[in-house]
């Protein structure tokens, strides 16, 4: 039996493996995989196994899975085409009989209007239909998906968004590593689904003042209208397309679709979530 961790050349994935070694996993019982494993080579300097897997190649994920491993599913990054890719996996792994697939979801996807949940909905619909067992890790937003305000704030002075006062109750992307490891190596978590988020729901003023800190000098939030946003991005050179969701997207949280603190994450990982300064200024 091993623990496939999927995209390990990937921000988050390669943060899992850190967390299976760091929580006492063999190195020898870790297969980190990916597209292209000269991007993770390092860690067979540690002890870890490197095996190819790509989503889009089926071939190549079932030569990775076996009977009686755990897997962990890192949801992937190609918008569009994550559930024929996602449904590859699940399917390879049901064929390979793996004993359970962790899957990192989106917050509430089965039930929310999240621009990013439909993917994940199919995903989940397809995974509990597959009668593999499963352990749905449900990964509110990442404290680094703010790392970039930084440098522009920089310049300028502010952060700017179409948000309102819409809250975000984000962690740092160590923190949902950390949660997925645990659900890898805890067989009891079988069959559970988990609302991970952050310990605390910001706002973008206090986002503006986590800046300010790291920066050195004053930022403050300038708030949006949505079609404000758009005009802004826009004129920055974003695609219609992108604009579109980027704008959608704050439009969500300022609906509060992303505020919920549900404690799971710190209840998984057993100690609170990091905050937002603190992870912002970790990121930099």
């Amino acid at each position: 039996m091993s623990y496939i961790v999927t995209a390990a050349s990937g921000q988050l994935g390669a943060l899992i493996v850190d967390a299976l070694l760091a929580r006492g996993a063999e190195p020898s019982s870790i297969v980190a995989t990916a597209r292209d494993t000269t991007k993770i080579a390092s860690l067979a300097d540690r002890g870890v196994t490197t095996a190819t897997l790509d989503y889009s190649k089926p071939e190549t994920i079932a030569a990775a899975l076996g009977a009686g491993d755990v897997v962990v599913l890192v949801s992937s990054d190609a918008v569009g085409q994550r559930v024929p890719q996602h449904t590859a996996v699940i399917d390879a792994a049901k064929a390979a009989g793996v004993a359970r697939i962790v899957y990192t979801s989106a917050p509430h996807a089965d039930d929310t209007t999240l621009i990013l949940a439909p993917e994940h909905k199919a995903t989940e619909e397809h995974l509990r239909a597959s009668g593999v067992p499963f352990t749905i890790l449900r990964n509110g937003w990442y404290t680094e998906n703010y790392t970039g305000e930084v440098g522009k704030a920089r310049q300028s002075g502010e952060v700017t968004a179409s948000v309102g006062e819409g809250r975000v109750a984000s962690a740092s992307r160590k923190d949902y590593a950390e949660a997925a490891a645990v659900a890898l190596l805890d067989d009891t978590t079988a069959g559970e689904t988990f609302e991970l988020s952050g310990d605390y729901a910001w706002n973008f003023s206090e986002l503006a003042e986590a800046i300010a800190g790291i920066i050195g000098s004053p930022v403050s939030y300038r708030a949006l209208t949505p079609e404000e946003h758009a005009e802004q991005l826009t004129g920055f050179g974003l695609d219609e397309g992108t604009v579109g969701f980027v704008v959608a997207l704050d439009g969500n949280i300022r609906d509060g679709l992303l505020a919920e603190t549900s404690g799971d994450l710190a209840r998984l990982i057993g100690r609170p979530t990091t905050p937002l300064a603190e992870g912002l200024a970790a990121a930099q």
